[in-house]
C-alpha cells in the first residue's frame, strides 16, 4: 500500500466513523453551553473564515461565543472595487482606477481589456478571501457561489454585479437574493434568460431556479411530479419569466459609456395567464410585466419547504453532509422554523446553527475535507505568509493563488455544473471528490513549496510567498521548548489534537535524534544571535522539516 492509499484509507476512515458522538437530538438546535476555549474557538473560525490565526483565535477566546458571534455578523460596506493594476493593460482606465464603470471597446493593440479585468476580479476575491478578519461574508459569498453558480461569463462587470450581489445578502434575505440573481446580467447569460421569450420560452432558469436553487425535488411519484413541483410548473414559470435581456457586456459601442444591467422588453414577455400545478395550490399568474418574476418567487417562497432546503444546504457547508434522521429533525426542522419566522433572513437561523451544541459537538472536529480555497488559506494565512504590496505585484500574488487552485479542481467564477462543484452534491463522496488521484499530488506540491522554494507571483519582480518558520515561531509561547513547540504548531493548523504517537513522531522530526535540551540550547544561542546564519540555518532547516510533516499529515486536509 502506497502513500496514497494509507492517506485515502485515513481520510475515509476519520469521516466514515466520526470521534465522539451525536449529541442528543432534543438538545441539537439548543444553545451551546460547553466550555470555551481554544478548540471551540478555532472550530467556529475555520468553519465560518478562511484560516484564522492563531490571534485571531485567541481574541476569539477572549471575546467569548457570542462577542465572536457578532463580528461575524457585524454590518460591512462593500469592498472597494477591483482596479486596473498593469500599465499597458487597459489604456482606457488608468492604473490604480477601478474598471467597474469603464466602456468595453474593442481589443486594439492587442490589448484584451476584458480579459485582464477578468484577471482583476479573481484577484481581487482573493484579496478579500485573505484579508477577510473575523468575518463570515467571504466564506458566505463563496457558499452562494456554489448554490447559485455561474460560468462562461466573459465580462468582468457582469461578474463582479454578480458577486456583490452575493456579499450584499450573503446573511440576509434569501428570498430577495434570489429575486435578484434571477434578473442579473451573469445570470441571464449563463442559464438563457437572454433567450427566454414569448414565442420559445427557454425552460433553463425555470428548472434550476426549483430543483437546484429553491425548492428542491423528491422521489418522483408520477411522470412529471417531483413532490414539490412538476413539469408543468416549469413550463409556466419559464413563460413568466420571458422577456428579460442583459445588456452592455462584452466588447460593443453599443453603451460607450460603460454602463450595463438587466432590461425588459415587453414584446417579448408572454403576457398571458400562467397556470401552476397542485404542488403549488394551482394558483395562476397575471400578466404582471416587468413585475412578474417578483410574483413567481414569491409563490415558490410560500413553500415551507423552501427553508428546509437551503437550511439542509447552509448544514452541508458548515457541519457534514450526512444529514442524519435524528439531525433532520432536531436540527434541520427548528433551524427551517428559525427562518420562515423571519421571512428568510438568512443569519438568524445561521447564527443559531453556529452557536448550537451540535455544531459544538466533538464529532463533528475534523470531519470535512477542505476545499481548494479553504486549504490554500489554511497554511497562508496562519503561517503568515507575506506577499509584495505594490499594487501591480499584490494583485499578481493574489491571482497566483487562485491560479492554484485550478489543478485542485476549483476555478473560481468557473464552477463546472449548475449544481455546483459535486463535492456538496454528489453522493456517496460528496467531500472526498476533492482528493483524488490528480489533486493530492498538487497539494503535496503546493506545501512543499510554500515550506522550502516558494510560491512565485507570475511577474518575476514580485517576492516569492514562502511561510518564514524562523518569523513565525517567535509567535508562540515558549519556542525553546521542543514539546511546545510540536504542540502550537499542530494547535494551529490541525482541527484536531493528536495521539500521543503522533506528537512523539513530529518530535522526532524535529529533534532528529537528538535530547529534548539540545534543541533548548540551540534555539537560545540562536534566539541570542538570530543574525547568524551558522545558528539560523539548522533551526530553519528543523522547523521546516516540521512543518513539511504537518502540512504532509491527512489532518491537515481536514477542518
Amino acid at each position: 500500500m502506497d502513500r496514497r492509499d494509507v492517506f485515502s484509507l485515513a481520510l475515509g476512515r476519520r469521516l466514515a466513523n466520526r470521534p465522539g458522538s451525536p449529541p442528543d437530538p432534543a438538545s441539537g438546535f439548543m444553545p451551546y453551553t460547553g466550555p470555551w476555549n481554544f478548540e471551540q474557538a478555532a472550530h467556529l473560525l475555520r468553519r465560518t473564515t478562511f484560516g484564522p490565526g492563531q490571534d485571531q483565535i485567541r481574541q476569539a477566546v477572549s471575546d467569548g461565543l457570542e462577542a465572536t458571534l457578532d463580528k461575524l455578523f457585524a454590518t460591512l460596506p462593500l469592498p472597494e472595487p477591483p482596479l486596473n493594476y498593469k500599465p499597458g493593460k487597459d489604456s482606457v482606465v488608468p492604473v490604480g482606477e477601478s474598471w467597474i464603470n469603464a466602456p468595453n471597446p474593442f481589443p486594439t493593440d492587442g490589448q484584451d481589456f476584458i480579459a485582464h479585468r477578468r484577471v482583476s476580479l479573481t484577484s481581487w476575491w482573493i484579496g478579500e478571501m485573505w484579508q477577510e478578519g473575523v468575518h463570515i461574508r467571504e466564506k458566505l459569498t463563496l457558499f452562494w457561489h456554489n448554490h447559485l453558480p455561474i460560468g462562461g461569463i466573459t465580462d468582468a462587470k457582469f461578474r463582479y454585479h454578480y458577486l456583490n450581489l452575493l456579499r450584499t445578502h450573503a446573511w440576509g434575505n434569501f428570498r430577495q437574493l434570489v429575486k435578484e440573481i434571477t434578473i442579473a446580467p451573469a445570470m441571464l447569460e449563463y442559464l438563457d434568460g437572454n433567450i427566454n421569450e414569448a414565442t420559445a420560452p427557454n425552460e433553463n432558469y425555470a428548472r434550476e431556479l426549483l430543483e437546484l436553487f429553491t425548492i428542491g425535488k423528491k422521489p418522483q411519484e408520477t411522470p412529471g411530479d417531483y413532490g414539490t413541483f412538476t413539469e408543468d410548473d416549469v413550463r409556466e414559470i419559464a413563460r413568466a419569466l420571458t422577456g428579460w435581456r442583459a445588456y452592455g457586456g462584452g466588447y460593443n459601442d453599443e453603451y460607450p459609456d460603460g454602463d450595463y444591467g438587466a432590461a425588459f422588453t415587453p414584446e417579448e414577455h408572454d403576457d398571458g395567464i400562467k397556470q401552476l400545478s397542485h404542488r403549488f395550490g394551482n394558483q395562476t399568474i397575471q400578466n404582471l410585466g416587468a413585475e412578474e418574476y417578483k410574483a413567481v418567487i414569491d409563490i415558490v417562497f410560500g413553500q415551507f419547504e423552501v427553508a428546509r432546503f437551503i437550511c439542509r444546504k447552509l448544514y452541508q457547508w458548515f457541519i457534514y453532509y450526512d444529514i442524519t434522521e435524528a439531525a433532520e429533525e432536531a436540527v434541520i426542522e427548528p433551524m427551517a422554523q428559525l427562518l420562515w419566522q423571519n421571512d428568510f433572513e438568512i443569519a438568524p437561523a445561521l447564527r443559531a446553527l453556529l452557536s448550537s451544541e451540535h455544531f459544538f459537538d466533538p464529532g463533528y472536529y475534523g470531519v470535512k475535507i477542505k476545499n481548494p480555497a479553504d486549504f490554500m488559506l489554511s497554511a497562508l494565512k496562519p503561517l503568515q505568509v507575506a506577499y509584495s504590496q505594490g499594487l501591480n505585484e499584490k494583485y499578481d500574488a493574489w491571482y497566483r493563488i487562485s491560479d492554484c487552485f485550478k489543478p485542485l479542481q476549483m476555478s473560481l467564477l468557473e464552477i463546472p455544473e449548475v449544481a455546483g462543484w459535486k463535492a456538496y452534491y454528489r453522493e456517496p463522496l460528496y467531500y472526498r471528490h476533492w482528493i483524488n488521484a490528480t489533486t493530492l499530488p498538487e497539494r503535496e506540491s503546493l506545501m512543499n513549496a510554500l515550506v522550502y522554494s516558494g510560491i512565485w507571483p507570475f511577474e518575476a519582480n514580485g517576492i516569492r510567498m514562502r511561510v518564514d518558520v524562523l518569523e513565525f515561531i517567535t509567535t508562540i509561547d515558549n519556542p525553546s521548548d521542543p514539546n511546545a513547540v510540536v504542540e502550537a504548531f499542530t494547535k494551529i493548523l490541525l482541527p484536531r489534537p493528536l495521539s500521543e504517537q503522533q506528537y512523539a513522531t513530529l518530535k522526532e522530526v524535529l529533534l532528529d535524534g537528538l535530547p529534548d535540551f539540545e534543541w533548548t540550547v540551540d534555539y537560545g544561542t540562536y534566539a541570542e544571535s538570530p543574525d547568524d546564519s551558522n545558528l539560523a540555518i539548522p533551526i530553519r532547516d528543523r522547523l521546516r522539516a516540521l512543518l513539511s510533516a504537518i502540512l504532509s499529515m491527512p489532518e491537515f486536509h481536514l477542518q
